[in-house]
C-alpha cells in the first residue's frame, strides 16, 4: 500500500528536522544554508518552502523541538521527585540541559537573534511555564498578593537569563556555581536550601 499524502507530509517534515537539528547545533543557525539542510533531508528546496516556509521557519520548528523535550525530561523529573527538595532538583536539572551543547547553540544562542527577543520569550514561556506554575502552586511563599502564574513568570525569566549567563560565560563551571547559589539565595523561601 502506497503511504498517504499526511504520511508523506509527516516523513518530509521528520526528514528536515531531522538534518537540520544536529546541524544548527554544531554550527549554528547563521553557518548552516538551507541547501546544505535540504541536501543532508534528502529533499527539495520546495519541500521545505512549503512546509517550513524558510529557514528560519524551520529553525523555529526545531528550537520548539528542543524545548517539548526539555519540558519533557523536567516533568518526567518532576513526576519521579516528590520531597521537599523538588525545586532546588529542578533548578539544578534546568541548569544541567542548558548546558548541553544543543541547548547551548540552538535555545540560548541563536533562538534571541533569529526568532527575535520578544518571540523567542514567548516560546520559552510556552513550554516551561505551566510545570513552574505547577511546581510554585505547593510554596507557602503564594498566596492572593503573590500568585503562582506571577511568582512563575518571574522565576522563569531570572532562571533563563541565569542560563545565557552560563552560555556565554568565559568560564561557565564557576557562573554556573555562581548562578545556581544565587538563584537558590534569589527565590529563598520559594526553594527551600537543600
Amino acid at each position: 500500500m502506497a503511504p498517504s499524502q499526511e504520511d508523506r507530509r509527516l516523513a518530509t517534515q521528520t526528514a528536515l528536522l531531522d538534518a537540520a537539528r544536529p546541524l544548527f547545533a554544531e554550527r549554528g543557525f547563521a553557518a548552516v544554508s538551507a541547501d546544505e539542510i535540504v541536501r543532508a533531508a534528502g529533499v527539495t528546496r520546495g519541500a521545505l518552502h512549503h512546509h517550513y516556509g524558510d529557514k528560519r521557519g524551520l529553525f523555529r520548528a526545531v528550537f520548539e523541538q528542543v524545548e517539548v523535550g526539555i519540558t519533557q525530561e523536567l516533568a518526567d523529573m518532576v513526576a519521579a521527585g516528590g520531597d521537599e527538595d523538588l525545586l532546588p532538583r529542578a533548578l539544578s536539572a534546568f541548569l544541567d540541559i542548558c548546558d548541553r551543547a544543543e541547548v547551548r547553540q540552538i535555545a540560548l544562542t541563536d533562538a534571541p537573534a533569529v526568532l527575535g527577543w520578544q518571540t523567542w520569550r514567548e516560546l520559552e514561556a510556552q513550554y516551561g511555564l505551566g510545570l513552574l506554575i505547577a511546581l510554585l502552586a505547593e510554596s507557602p511563599a503564594v498566596d492572593d498578593s503573590r500568585p503562582a502564574p506571577l511568582l512563575a513568570q518571574l522565576v522563569l525569566s531570572a532562571v533563563v537569563e541565569g542560563a545565557l549567563l552560563i552560555a556565554h560565560s568565559d568560564d561557565p563551571a564557576a557562573t554556573r556555581a555562581q548562578v545556581e547559589s544565587s538563584l537558590t539565595a534569589l527565590f529563598g523561601d520559594l526553594i527551600p536550601p537543600t
